[in-house]
């Protein structure tokens, strides 16, 4: 009996066919989504083929022994699998869907324990070669056919794996063509190769981690909590009164979506005007249609961290359910997968280690509701390593909402299109883009597939005039705004307001104006500061705060943030000054002024600070977006201005910002002349580039280079890291991870810590550890800032001397 793994708790087997078997039928299971049951099967079944070596097996009971006495994860037993399809399917056939057989799942197999994630077929830099080709036929497997051998014998006969591979090829040819046509295009073959890697990783972490627990697996029902959420919904929905002409607006279009659920798997749009209660209508429709079609999860992406904890709050109250909607902001562990791969290749015991703590994550988005970020979505799809990209499956036969569609950065926008297209078209999966502020994504140069009459709303010019609040007033000079002129400006304003919300482009100039009122000791005025240098708990408790204060209307107050309070969050002022920005970002400020049509038309005043004030060099979207909105103001009458929020204007600031960015739409990588879109199938260069150096291609289907896509794929173009913070619970979070975890503590800890990190820039890292402000948990998994380094008014606080007791590393 050869054995898979060894239980620590209690020292039990789990032996290897079990093991194989077991993954094989989880994975099969998901595969099956899209209509490819057998081919994961065979990912599941052969993902650890080498395990049948001696080498593995002596290698195995000697760590169990004595942990010391081996080097953990120094035996290769990824690549055997990936080598016998080769062996079987490429090198003794002459069909084409018994090649793509080989690839597809052998690629998955060699590299579910690799830290770059799927490896290049075709390399389009640096050594002309195929990372593919030399694991599965140029590198010895130790014992080989001593491996085939055992697996024949104990898991299936050869005739019977020839059998599979038959069907398997057959199932393929199925999906490839239509009517004797191909349908797959070169690009999509990158998200078949994404979700057959998905469905192992998934599998083989799930399986590992219910051994680990002695644990069955066990399904979620999500079909019965999405008809008990639809229920809840409904119910809460019933005791809405139309008692304004907003509500009234409001319910119209609640139902609107709700009768809309009745269309097919498409990508649909929904431009409900900010404040039009555009949460709850899209759940209305995400509900019906899911129940509908029989789709399993309902997927929110919204651009920031800052509203996942509301939305998905009020979502949790309504719905009814406080265990089974997921908030997933960023990854909690600090990114080894890529800094230290950045760095240098990290050791096999590190990449295992990280291995079975993801296992106990259970971070593999399989809940009916999750709530995540633009980043976590597009890195599912695009990023390097194993963690990531085991959700992707789960993206499959799914509703996904993006909340504030606008918010998809500009040099993602053909791979943002590409993935959406792949989902509908393959993965079932319905897609809205929810905003008041539609970006003309059918109209850049790899279209987003949007359906020709799949706007939600009927009548959207008659809901934009119905729901007009506010008056856009440009104050825009030719000799930019000072911060005196701009603290000026507040003062008169609120001496006929009672609030006002000032929304600028930058931290620095947010911090500087605050500080500047501050010192001014204004009579009878509250200054609040927000930023993304707070966690996302501490923003939180300053909102439910100003709500407050603004419900009673009893206080004057200036709030000063910069745009993370324009992604939903639902809060209402009297008046707004905004830096001006893009017209997306104006509309979503214009948002937060008189919100539920409280009083008659109130004003959003356009300014432009000076540029020592507010430096966007290192902004070029913001800046851009800026001087569109600024010739748009030139070029319009007054009348015209009054309409700049219109559904007509914004096309056309939107038509000229990706003509602007033009250039950028496919991911260029920066100094190299690579973009990432056309490494997705195309491959023409890298396809040259090995023609060049060996004379000829090799006979392969695939010409995508995931590892190389992974390598340089970066959502946020300076990456962050996420840092635990001694605010309130923070430090309580701070001392349970600084202790001894038990393997079932580790998922609701880190969950519960993810309202209290701070994404920092490498920079600010960089800042922090000189001062000695930040200290490693959980053996440098997790980063801990020092209370000293917290500010109750900025947050994380870049400034704070070092830290006695803390030792810089």
């Amino acid at each position: 009996m050869y054995i898979a793994h060894v239980r620590k708790s209690d020292k039990e087997n789990q032996y290897l066919k079990d093991h194989l078997a077991e993954c094989a039928e989880l994975s099969a299971d998901w595969g099956e989504k899209i209509g490819l049951r057998k081919t994961s099967y065979l990912a599941g079944l052969l993902h650890d083929l080498g395990k049948y070596s001696n080498e593995f097996q002596v290698y195995l009971k000697k760590a169990v022994a004595d942990p010391k006495s081996v080097t953990r994860g120094s035996v290769d037993h990824s690549t055997a699998g990936g080598k016998l399809l080769f062996d079987y399917c490429h090198k003794n056939s002459r069909d084409p869907f018994s090649y793509i057989l080989a690839e597809l799942v052998g690629n998955a197999i060699i590299s579910h324990h690799s830290s770059r994630g799927l490896q290049d077929f075709f390399t389009p830099e640096g050594e002309a070669t195929s990372d593919y080709l030399r694991r599965v036929d140029e590198i010895e497997v130790v014992e080989y056919e001593l491996i085939k051998g055992r697996f024949f014998q104990e898991v299936m006969s050869e005739e019977q794996f020839q059998k599979l591979l038959l069907e398997a090829t057959k199932e393929l040819k199925g999906f490839y063509q239509t009517d004797g046509k191909n349908r797959v295009k070169q690009n999509d073959t990158f998200f078949l190769l994404k979700f057959i890697y998905s469905c192992l990783l998934d599998a083989d972490r799930t399986n590992t981690m219910l051994f680990e627990e002695n644990k069955i697996f066990k399904q979620h029902e999500n079909d019965v909590l999405l008809q008990s959420y639809s229920q809840s919904l409904e119910e809460y929905i019933s005791t809405f009164t139309a008692d304004t002409p907003i509500n009234q607006l409001r319910s119209q279009m609640s139902e609107q979506c709700k009768n809309f659920a009745e269309r097919k798997t498409g990508i649909y749009t929904l431009s409900i005007p900010t404040g039009g209660g555009k949460t709850l209508a899209s759940l209305r429709f995400a509900l019906n249609h899911a129940i509908k079609h029989g789709k399993e999860r309902i997927i929110y992406v919204v651009p920031f961290t800052t509203i996942i904890e509301q939305n998905a709050a009020t979502v949790r109250e309504i719905l009814k359910d406080e265990v089974n909607i997921l908030e997933h902001h960023s990854n909690i562990f600090t990114d080894q997968e890529e800094t230290k791969e950045r760095q240098s290749e990290e050791s096999e015991a590190e990449k295992e280690a990280l291995e079975q703590k993801q296992a106990l994550m259970k971070d593999n988005w399989e809940s009916p509701v999750i709530f995540t970020t633009m980043v976590q979505f597009l890195n599912t799809i695009y990023s390097r390593g194993t963690r990531n990209p085991r959700r992707f499956h789960n993206l499959t036969n799914a509703v996904i909402i993006f909340d504030e569609a606008q918010g998809v950065p500009t040099n993602c926008t053909h791979l943002f299109n590409e993935s959406l297209n792949f989902l509908k078209n393959y993965g079932t999966t319905t897609s809205v883009l929810c905003t008041a502020t539609q970006p003309s994504l059918e109209n850049v140069g790899r279209a987003l597939a949007k359906e020709s009459d799949g706007e939600m709303v009927s009548n959207l010019s008659e809901v934009e005039s119905k729901f007009k609040r506010v008056e856009v007033i440009d104050r825009t000079t030719d000799e930019a705004w000072t911060l005196e002129e701009l603290a000026e400006f507040s003062e008169e304003i609120l001496a006929e307001k009672e609030n006002l919300l000032i929304i600028l482009n930058t931290k620095k100039a947010v911090r500087s104006l605050y500080q500047y009122l501050e010192n001014k000791q204004l009579e009878n005025i509250e200054l609040y500061h927000l930023s993304t240098s707070m966690c996302a708990k501490h923003r939180k408790n300053l909102l439910d705060e100003l709500r407050e204060k603004l419900k009673r209307n009893d206080t004057k107050l200036i709030c000063i943030t910069t745009q993370l309070i324009e992604a939903g969050v639902d809060i209402s002022f009297q008046s707004v000054i905004r830096s001006v920005a893009g017209l997306d970002s104006i509309a979503q400020a214009a948002g937060r002024c008189n919100r539920h049509g409280e009083i008659k038309q109130q004003p959003v005043y356009l300014i432009n600070l000076s540029a020592d004030l507010e430096n966007l060099t290192h902004l070029p979207e913001i800046k851009q977006g800026q001087e569109i909105t600024l010739d748009i103001l030139k070029e319009s009458s007054e009348l015209e201005q009054k309409e700049l929020l219109s559904h007509d204007v914004q096309k056309r600031y939107f038509d000229r910002y990706y003509d602007c960015f033009k250039d950028e739409l496919n991911y260029p990588v920066k100094r190299t002349s690579l973009n990432l879109f056309s490494l997705l199938g195309e491959g023409a260069n890298a396809l040259e580039h090995y023609k060049r150096t060996h004379g000829s291609a090799p006979l392969l289907a695939f010409r995508s280079s995931p590892k190389t896509v992974g390598k340089y794929f970066q959502v946020i173009d300076s990456p962050t890291t996420s840092v635990l913070v001694p605010y309130k619970k923070g430090n309580d979070l701070i001392a349970d991870l600084n202790g001894e975890l038990r393997p079932e503590e580790y998922a609701p800890t880190l969950k519960k810590a993810q309202q209290y990190m701070v994404n920092v820039f490498q920079h600010e890292l960089m800042e922090l550890q000189k001062t000695g402000s930040i200290y490693p948990l959980l053996n440098g998994d997790i980063l801990a800032l020092t209370s000293n380094a917290y500010d109750l008014k900025f947050g994380i606080d870049l400034e704070a001397e070092a830290a006695s007791g803390y030792l810089e590393f």
